[in-house]
């Protein structure tokens, strides 16, 4: 046999590696024979070999695997001998049907499926919010006051940043040393006359409405809905409420705050 296939028969044994494999076989074991021969003192004499490798290999030895295949087939093939004598003495016997399948109808009934109807949702109708008649040249103020809130910058108290007990608020800054007092450059804007809007449009809202506070369905009586609309007060509770929104459709008046 070659070397490589006696190293690879080496390579079988339990704990024998590659390299104790080409040991063993430098040190004069060129086949399985002498290996078997050989006294377990001798194999532990090579580097890398213990005891418990030394005995593994002789118990390995002891029956040769060409005969351990040999007998393992002629057993498979004895035993496949016998299960075909068993079939062919025992006569097929039907299995005879079970109570309980007997009551069970041969053809079952398909299950009739509920069919549930969803009611569709009605997708509500956008309406158009109300809006104030105004006149030509409230239109064009209402314009122009909103291109100047765009310009206008947020006013912020003089070192609102510097401490945390200071707001933000605004405040008029005062004394001898304040730099935003007389408006030195890289300081924050104050505010002046100048970032104010058209008079016409002052305390309107952004629709063009007037606002009224309104408390209770009586108030509402006294609002005009071409000019002017309803905001609830903050005080008042939801059933009053919904009677607010009630009488306000019937009356045609916008509430700001629905």
């Amino acid at each position: 046999m070659a070397k490589g296939d006696i190293i690879k028969e080496f390579t079988k044994i339990k704990g024998v590696g590659k390299a104790k494999a080409e040991l063993l076989y430098d040190k004069g074991f060129n086949s399985l024979e002498k290996l078997k021969e050989a006294p377990a003192k001798d194999l532990v004499k090579i580097d890398g070999i213990t005891e418990n490798i030394a005995k593994d290999i002789k118990d390995y030895l002891k029956e040769k695997p060409e005969q351990k295949t040999a007998k393992t087939k002629v057993s498979k093939k004895a035993e496949a001998k016998e299960k075909l004598d068993k079939k062919e003495e025992k006569p097929a016997e039907k299995p005879e049907p079970k109570a309980d399948e007997e009551k069970v109808d041969k053809k079952p009934k398909a299950a009739k499926k509920e069919e549930v109807e969803i009611p569709e949702e009605k997708e509500e109708e956008y309406k158009v919010k109300r809006k104030p008649k105004l006149s030509k040249e409230q239109k064009e103020r209402l314009r122009l006051r909103k291109q100047i809130k765009k310009r206008t910058p947020e006013f912020l108290r003089e070192e609102w940043f510097r401490y945390k007990r200071i707001s933000k608020n605004w405040r008029r800054p005062d004394g001898i040393s304040s730099k935003m007092r007389i408006n030195l450059k890289y300081r924050p804007s104050k505010v002046r006359i100048g970032f104010r809007g058209p008079k016409e449009t002052r305390g309107l809202h952004p629709s063009g409405f007037e606002e009224v506070i309104v408390y209770n369905v009586n108030d509402l009586e006294s609002v005009n809905p071409k000019i002017q609309a309803a905001r609830i007060g903050s005080t008042v509770g939801t059933k009053k409420r919904m009677d607010i929104e009630k009488k306000a459709e019937e009356l045609e008046v916008r509430i700001l705050n629905m």
